[in-house]
Parts: structure tokens; sequence; C-alpha cells
């Protein structure tokens, strides 16, 4: 998404624990779990160009365990990040949001913010409360010019997704090579990963002119997943 907005003519800055591990020059270190690093990074970003016109919350990690068996800081700290990082992005922005004159927030949901899997109790309850943050944010901002939207992909192609398989082969009682099959893929109509440069694709054309009636509601693109 960075390299994307970056070559429709943003001034980006990445946010990241391990900031510009290409060398684009867009990186900026912080830990989202740390609410003051939130309000932390958004005063970087006005700082660095002067004026703030989207932000785009997308940091993300995964745990896959039962319920009986998740660990009670794993969950506080996926809250924090998953949930909590949003709406503290949402809250330091907001101004500069409202400045802008055509202010947009973008939340990287998740299909699981409108269906839900076993043995992911937090990721599912974070992002069921992104959606809900962003139809809130979507109220509020409407007469601000601020619109608020939430992209809702299924599976893609990352290493959050790559990384999770052995988590679930073991959750799941089942082998790594049946876990893409069986498990990933299984919801879905359309058997295949999206790949990353389609979420990009998405989020550059919600930011643009196009994107101007889109608020408050999530925008999906499952493979037919939540068909169902």
């Amino acid at each position: 998404m960075a390299a994307r907005l970056v070559h429709e003519g943003f001034e980006v800055l990445a946010v990241d624990l391990r900031p510009d591990p290409d060398g684009s020059g867009v990186g900026y270190e912080a830990d989202l779990t740390d609410p003051e690093a939130n309000a932390a990074a958004v005063a970087a970003a006005v700082d660095r160009f002067g004026r703030l016109d989207v932000v785009v919350a997308n940091a993300g990690v995964q745990y896959v365990a039962p319920v009986q068996e998740f660990p009670i800081e794993r969950w506080q700290s996926m809250i924090a990040l998953l949930l909590t990082s949003p709406f503290l992005l949402a809250r330091a922005a907001w101004p500069a949001l409202r400045d802008s004159g055509d202010g947009r927030f973008i939340a990287i949901a998740s299909a699981h913010a409108l269906v839900a899997s076993p043995f992911k109790s937090a990721y599912v309850s974070a992002k069921h409360g992104v959606l809900g943050l962003v139809k809130t944010l979507a109220l509020e901002g409407a007469d601000q010019g601020i619109s608020a939207i939430a992209v809702c992909p299924g599976y893609v192609r990352t290493p959050l997704v790559e990384q999770q398989i052995g988590d679930q082969a073991r959750a799941h009682g089942i082998s790594e090579d049946e876990v893409l099959e069986q498990v990933i893929l299984a919801p879905q109509a359309v058997k295949r990963l999206i790949e990353p440069e389609q979420i990009g694709d998405v989020v550059a054309f919600l930011i643009g002119p196009a994107g101007r009636a889109f608020t408050g509601t999530p925008v999906t693109l499952d493979h037919g997943w939540s068909a169902h």
C-alpha cells in the first residue's frame, strides 16, 4: 500500500516496528501498542508534510489457539494493536483530517470483521470492533469532511498468513499441507489467496476522487467468503 500510494503521488509515512526495510525513506519506527506512539506517529506525519489527508490503519498480528488456552497477555496486546491503535490514530489525526477538507480514514479490517473462525478469539473480536469504530467515525466525520471506511479482505498472501499455517495445523490437528485447502481457503468460494497489490489498488481507489461516496461501510474483497 505504501508503495502504491507513493506511486500515486502521495507523501507517505509508513509506521512499523522495523522501519524502512526497503530503503525507500518513508519509514518511521513505532510500537503501536503504545498509546503515546500512535499520537507521536501522527505528529511526525504532520510535522514532516505540513498536513495530513489520509490515515491507513494497517498494523496487524495473529495468534491461533483455543479460547481456554489463549494467553491473556496475547489477548491484551492484540486488542491494543488491532483495535485500540486505530482508535488512537483517528483521535490524534482528527483535527488534521478535518483541516484537510477531504480527510480519509481507512482501516484494514478483515473478512473476520463480518464472520468468525475458531481459535481466533482476539483477532475476530478486534476486527468486529474495527468495523464498529469505522461506522462511528463516519457518522462523526460526515459534517467535518472526513470519511471512514473498513477494507475487509479475505486471506492475503503475506507473512502474517504464511506464518500461521503451523499454528493452524496444531490447533486443528492436521498437517500443514492440509491447512491451506481445509482451513485457510475452505470458506472462500474462489480458492486462491488475495495478492497484496490488490489491497493497494483498493486503498488507492478509496482515497481518490471516486472513493468520496464510501463511508461507514465495509469494502469487502473476500473471494465469496461472506456470501455464505
